[in-house]
């Protein structure tokens, strides 16, 4: 336990420590003789979680939070002595990441409705969300001491949810820590594949780097570039596994095994650098990838290319700037502006907005799948928001941001819904194109209407996203309800034209004509009728008729509980009715 505190000083700026080190002691003597399953103190976990998050340079106040998260869940200890000791700031994280720690995915409507409140949570502070994330990854790291099955669903809600969300928020390093913990107890046996198969490709591959960074180093400053780092950086255990699924398993279609980064002092630079490599060696063409000029929705930037290296050898070369670098690993924590001495209330600064305008986005798409159900909800949500992203143009310039393999119907329902309703055609760089057509990033889509045109069911085959799917079914059940009530209205009159032509004249031969009152049924004079006993209707009453089998139309007041009954079981056989 020292040590892990030891650590935490050590990466804490001075002036923060003794607020950190009151909440260290505040939680030792909180959770003092509480054992974790792993036969653990307690304590240690909420430690490595403020360890975890200290990497990332946080002020005191998250730090702390951390530390405390599990004081008010775990012991007698409640959140007013908490604000007593640490302050409102302190006490709003904790009370938060406690709600999250409520939420339990078990049944999928239960699930879908846990998620709802998490993005609640996140769009309030999402700070509470990165301490759920560091303490999350501890947990995954303890995973051992739990039931294969629980363990199992642990992991999957890790990989489905929340290793996403740092990616999202463009905290790749966080990301990938998470969803290595997790593969391993959500795909056992695909895990233990990729370790025996690739360990020695892995190793080969840094070797092979290592080999290669001293020539590189030496091109580079005799072209004038000082590189501030050159390293190997070899591909995750999971991200590699869902690359190879795209590729059929086929290790040799994998180009970034172990790729070799550099870092230089700025944009300028990056290029240069790229130039030189280009110059060194042959760059295998579609393999550049420009994410300075277009970065990823996540705020990733990056020059990526890959070319024929020494020997041959494919090889995929990283290139940006120091803090780029930070911020690829980092994400929203390299560029944190929270002023925490200064006790300011503002959740989100200002500068980070727009890499968080996502959460906004996601609390607005959720209100549009209230009525779909659980099952559908999390797909599309799966696909909406945490798939990988790309970047397509509108035709003037503007920039859309769309899930990975979106089609041009996905495109046109994302610009807006009557666009998407009346779309006949898509071109994709200038040309025409299928509507399965699979976007690219960096592709000018263009869309062509037609006022006269509707969404066809077809359309669903085509479409990726949930946005589109659900704007595609509601406007087919809107279709169908209206010729459902359209063709009840033409019963209704087939229903009353066939009474009066063929069965009121026989009525009119055979019954007499009650002398209690003369009514007119749906403008006819005449026609047999008789007044219901169940309500008595008295001239001045609204009245309804109903179409008896033997006894001609019966007359009910129009608020009579039989009548709104058989309204309800036989609205064909109500007809109009009025005192002459």
């Amino acid at each position: 336990m020292n040590t892990i505190v030891e650590e935490i000083k050590k990466r804490a700026e001075p002036s923060y420590w003794p607020k950190i080190e009151k909440a260290i002691n505040f939680a030792i003597q909180a959770h003092k003789g509480q054992k974790r399953l792993t036969g653990e103190d307690y304590v240690r976990h909420p430690l490595r979680t403020a360890l975890i998050l200290s990497e990332f340079r946080f002020g005191p106040k998250t730090l702390s939070a951390a530390i405390l998260h599990d004081v008010y869940e775990d012991t007698p200890i409640t959140l007013e002595t908490i604000e007593k000791n640490f302050g409102k700031d302190i006490r709003f994280l904790i009370e938060g990441v406690s709600n999250l720690s409520k939420l339990k995915y078990r049944g999928t409507e239960r699930h879908v409705e846990n998620l709802r409140k998490l993005f609640i949570v996140m769009a309030q502070d999402i700070r509470i969300i990165l301490i759920k994330l560091a303490d999350r990854l501890d947990n995954l790291n303890t995973l051992y001491a739990l039931e294969p099955e629980r363990a199992k669903r642990i992991a999957m809600e890790t990989l489905e949810i929340y290793a996403p969300i740092a990616h999202r928020l463009g905290m790749g390093d966080l990301k990938g820590k998470l969803e290595d913990a997790a593969f391993a107890f959500a795909f056992p046996k695909e895990f233990e594949w990729i370790q025996n198969n690739f360990k020695d490709e892995y190793e080969e591959g840094k070797k092979y780097l290592e080999r290669i960074k001293p020539s590189v180093k030496k091109e580079l400053v005799k072209n004038g570039v000082i590189p501030l780092e050159i390293h190997a950086r070899p591909k995750r255990y999971y991200s590699l596994y869902k690359k190879l699924q795209k590729y059929q398993m086929d290790i040799t279609k994998i180009y970034d095994l172990v790729a070799l980064r550099v870092v230089v002092k700025d944009i300028e630079q990056c290029y240069l650098t790229m130039a030189i490599v280009h110059k060194l060696w042959k760059p295998m063409i579609g393999r550049i990838k420009d994410y300075i000029a277009l970065p990823k929705p996540n705020g990733y930037r990056s020059l990526h290319t890959t070319v024929f290296c020494v020997d041959g050898r494919i090889t995929e070369f990283q290139i940006r700037t120091k803090q780029m670098h930070d911020e690829a690993e980092q994400g929203i924590a390299a560029h944190w502006q929270y002023s925490e001495k200064k006790g300011l209330k503002k959740y989100i600064p200002g500068p980070i907005k727009k890499e968080l305008g996502w959460i906004n986005q996601l609390r607005d798409w959720q209100r549009s799948f209230k009525q779909t159900s659980p099952d559908e909800f999390l797909e599309s949500l799966k696909i909406d928001f945490f798939k990988d992203r790309i970047f397509v143009f509108t035709p003037k310039g503007d920039i859309v941001e769309l899930p990975e393999d979106a089609t041009p119907i996905d495109f046109s329902y994302h610009i807006h819904s009557d666009i998407g309703d009346h779309c006949t055609g898509a071109k994709v760089n200038g040309k025409l194109v299928n509507f399965n057509t699979r976007l690219k990033n960096g592709d000018i889509v263009e869309i062509m209407t037609n006022p006269k045109n509707q969404p066809s069911r077809d359309w669903l085959k085509f479409a990726r996203t949930g946005l589109a799917k659900n704007r595609i079914k509601k406007f087919i059940r809107s279709s169908l309800e209206k010729k459902e009530k359209s063709k009840l209205e033409v019963l209704k009159q087939f229903s009353q034209k066939f009474i009066f032509e063929k069965i009121a004249p026989q009525i009119k031969k055979t019954e007499k004509i009650e002398k209690t009152g003369k009514i007119i049924i749906s403008g006819e004079k005449n026609i047999s009728h008789n007044l219901a006993k169940c309500c008595k209707p008295k001239k001045r009453d609204e009245i309804i008729g109903y179409i008896t089998k033997t006894k001609g139309i019966s007359i009910h007041k129009k608020d009579c509980k039989n009548a709104k009954l058989l309204k309800k079981k036989w609205p064909s056989k109500l007809i109009n009715a009025s005192w002459n």
